[in-house]
Formats: C-alpha cells, sequence, structure tokens
C-alpha cells in the first residue's frame, strides 16, 4: 500500500462535493467490513456501480500474488547475467518478446514473456525476512506504532462487490501471511492449505432443516444471552460475531465454494499446473478471481538459499515455471487475465556473489517483481541491474538504473484497480493514512 500519513479534513467535509459517490462509499466502507454489499441502500449500491462503471472504466478487478517466500535470486529467475561472474555459472534463455532473456529454468514463461513486465530494479531498506515481508505486503516499512494492512486487505476495504465466499485469501500462507491490519480482523486473508484437501468446516453434518434450527437457537437465543449486560452496541464496537456467524452461513450455503475444488477439474488440466501443492494452488487462484475473489495469494516457500543456491532454484524454478505458466494460460482463455493483476516476488533478492556455502544471501538492493494482466503491459523491462556492480559502494543502489520503490508497485497495482490516488482512512485511534499517494509506474500501464 502506497502512501504516507497527511493531515486532511474529514472525508465527510470536502470542498467539492459534501455527498460524492467516494464519501459515499468510504462511509459504507468503514462499517461494512469484508461483508459485500448487503449493508448498502439501494442508492448507495447504485453509486458504488456506477463509480465503478463509469468513473474507473474497463480496469482490473482482482489481484493474484505468489508469493516467494525466502527471497529468490533475480540472477536465478528473471535478471540473468549470464556469462558474467555475477551468474555463477546460470545460464539464460532468450523469449518470446524481443532482447529479453530468463533463467534456463523457466523455459515455460520464456514462452509467455509477452504477458509479463518485469521490473529489474526494485530497491529497499530491508534485509530481515519479517520486516521485508511487511514492507513488501503492506507497503509501507514496519513501525511500532501502527500495524498497517496488506495489499489485498486495501482492495477489499476500498472495493465493493457482491462475493459469498471470503474475499480475500491466502493458500499455503508461510510465516506472515496477508493481514488486514489497523483495518480489523475481518480483512485478514482466509488461509487455505493445499486445495487438493477440502475446506474444513463448511458443509453441515446435519441435514438441512437441523442445522437451520441449531443457527437459529445460536442466533436468537444464545446471541441474546451473550448481550445481556453488555454493550447496547455490541455488534458494532467489539466482537463483530453475529456478523460472522451471517457470513458464515452465507459463506456455507453459496455455490461459490465450488471455485475451491479443484478436483472439478479435469485431470488433463491439472496435470498443466504440476502435482505440486503451489500448482494446485494456481489452479485455485484462477477459479476463485473467476468467481469474483478480489486477492489470492499463493505461496511457493523455499527460496532462502544460503546453501546450495543453485540446486535448490533449480527445484523450485521446475515447480513455479509449470504453475505460472499454467496459471497465466487458463486466466486468457478464461478471458480473465485482461481483469487480474498478477504480481510474482519475494522479501528481496539474494546477493550478485555467491558465498563459501554456493549460497546467495540477503540483497534488497536491487532485485525483481514481476506483473501481468489487468492493464499492465507485458513483453517489457523497467529498469535494471549492473552485471559488474561495485559491491564495496558506500550506497549500494549506484549498481541500480531506473530504482522503483514497493510504494510505487503498491501504486501501480492500485491504479491498474482504478482506485483513486490519495484516498485518506483512519486507524481506529483516528490517525489518518493516505493511501496510493505516490505515482504508479506508468510505463507498466496500457495505453489503454
Amino acid at each position: 500500500m502506497a502512501g504516507r500519513e497527511k493531515k486532511v479534513e474529514h472525508d465527510c467535509c470536502r470542498s467539492r462535493e459534501h455527498a460524492d459517490r467516494r464519501t459515499l462509499l468510504s462511509a459504507g466502507l468503514g462499517l461494512a467490513g469484508g461483508l459485500g454489499t448487503n449493508w448498502l441502500t439501494p442508492l448507495a449500491e447504485l453509486l458504488a456501480q456506477d463509480h465503478e462503471s463509469a468513473d474507473r472504466g474497463q480496469v482490473a478487478r482482482s489481484v493474484i500474488v505468489l508469493w516467494m517466500e525466502g527471497g529468490p535470486s533475480q540472477l536465478e529467475t528473471f535478471d540473468p547475467h549470464p556469462g558474467t561472474s555475477i551468474a555463477a555459472g546460470s545460464r539464460a534463455i532468450s523469449t518470446n518478446a524481443a532482447g529479453i532473456q530468463v533463467s534456463a529454468q523457466l523455459p515455460r514463461m520464456a514462452e509467455r514473456m509477452d504477458k509479463l513486465a518485469l521490473v529489474r530494479s526494485v530497491v529497499s531498506k530491508e534485509g530481515d525476512h519479517e520486516r521485508a515481508t511487511s514492507y513488501i505486503k503492506n507497503g509501507y516499512r514496519p513501525q511500532p506504532t501502527v500495524v498497517y494492512p496488506s495489499l489485498g486487505s486495501v482492495i477489499c476495504h476500498q472495493l465493493s462487490d457482491e462475493v459469498e465466499i471470503p474475499r480475500h485469501i491466502s493458500i499455503l500462507p508461510g510465516s506472515w501471511p496477508a493481514k488486514g491490519g489497523f483495518l480489523g480482523a475481518q480483512y485478514d486473508a482466509f488461509r487455505i492449505g493445499d486445495p487438493q484437501q477440502p475446506i474444513p468446516d463448511v458443509r453441515s453434518q446435519v441435514s438441512p432443516e437441523r442445522a437451520t434450527r441449531r443457527l437459529n437457537d445460536l442466533v436468537d437465543v444464545v446471541e441474546q444471552e451473550f448481550a445481556r449486560g453488555r454493550f447496547q452496541q455490541l455488534e458494532q464496537k467489539k466482537t463483530l460475531h453475529l456478523a460472522s456467524i451471517r457470513q458464515a452461513k452465507r459463506m456455507m450455503s453459496s455455490s461459490q465454494l465450488e471455485a475451491f475444488e479443484i478436483g472439478r477439474v479435469s485431470q488433463a488440466v491439472r496435470q498443466q499446473f504440476g502435482d505440486s501443492p503451489f500448482g494446485r494452488g494456481c489452479l485455485a487462484a484462477a477459479r476463485l478471481v473467476e468467481v469474483g475473489v478480489r486477492c489470492v495469494e499463493v505461496t511457493l516457500r523455499g527460496w532462502d538459499t544460503h546453501i546450495n543456491n543453485h540446486e535448490k532454484h533449480g527445484e523450485l524454478n521446475t515447480v513455479l515455471d509449470m504453475a505460472m505458466s499454467a496459471m497465466l494460460d487458463r486466466l486468457h482463455e478464461k478471458n480473465l487475465l485482461q481483469h487480474t493483476v498478477v504480481l510474482w516476488g519475494g522479501e528481496f533478492g539474494r546477493t550478485p556473489e555467491m558465498n563459501n556455502l554456493d549460497g546467495r544471501d540477503h540483497w534488497p538492493h536491487g532485485f525483481t517483481i514481476a506483473l501481468a494482466g489487468g492493464g499492465i503491459r507485458g513483453g517489457q523491462v523497467v529498469g535494471e541491474t549492473s552485471p559488474d556492480p561495485d559491491l564495496k559502494a558506500r550506497d549500494l543502489t549506484v549498481n541500480v538504473d531506473s530504482p522503483q520503490t514497493i510504494d510505487n508497485i503498491h501504486a501501480t497495482v492500485l491504479h491498474a484497480l482504478g482506485m483513486d490516488q490519495g484516498v485518506t482512512v483512519y486507524t481506529p485511534k483516528g490517525r489518518p493514512i493516505t493511501l496510493n499517494d505516490v505515482p504508479p509506474i506508468k510505463q507498466l500501464l496500457s495505453a489503454t
């Protein structure tokens, strides 16, 4: 989430309009959480639809984050420097985009480079796994006074829809999954494991009639006893558990749950993604955005290659290459790629020089993040890293041409989803936080 703190007037008192569409949406979304738009009045719902169709035009609707936990090496993925000392023997191959090479371990992705844009000049000041994860996922460097929401949480907070299942999902979550931060736990990602396993506790174990009686008793009897003697506005001010019950009931009866069930897809299609949890996660992600889920994160672990870098990257790239290429193909075939931003990356990159254990260490001073779909213009590269870096320089970013920050990446994604620049939200303590107040990387965006 690109942005900074900023003093502003209250959202409901603007100089241009006292009741514009943005004001109504912001006010309502702050109350609605992740529960869809059934809270809206008919008028507000019409304004919401008008806002998304007329003001923003044809924009992306969803985001899929392919999270490479541990920090992948740019040199062994999307920024190879073949024949140089820093390559340390890693090979590269040409792609279907003129002048762009990628790791020889990614032959399928090489054939789809026309769909992918590479930002090879991302820089960060965070080289610790937890802090870097927070920065990449949230768009802010970690601070002790505020917990920032992740990209998917911001998207779900700012955009409305009628999705009946969780709108923000993390598949194979790692050590630090995406969370709602100060926006509230209702914006945390819904976490699942390997999609070949069913989602637990979403199918009733009794008859529909008995399940209905149990839920009615829970709301009409247990809820009333729980609320007795507590806050009159318990639901708004404290637990939100009644809203959670209603949302769970809605989810359990929704046909959209079938999107999780990759067994409904033919064996031939499943094989295209590879026989791995990550491959199945990518297939599930494509199915989930097809039913309208706003943000899906799929994690592939193991990239922290301080030892045996080349060997481990070879294993992981085999999994990545099949899954990511098949996911792009499916999104394209389903006419979803133009409506879905795909974001690939990890905490940071790996050092240009090898260590004594044939590994590469943490390197936030010039690494790669890849984007596709959702109006991102593929077949291009932004920035570059030096093939002969000065590793003793005081400022290591001198080895990077056209450096880009995490803020710029987040701003680009949010712009692709049609979100206005400079929207202000408030923490529970009333602290104003301005979202998306830096410009997107315009080179990435399609002219249309």
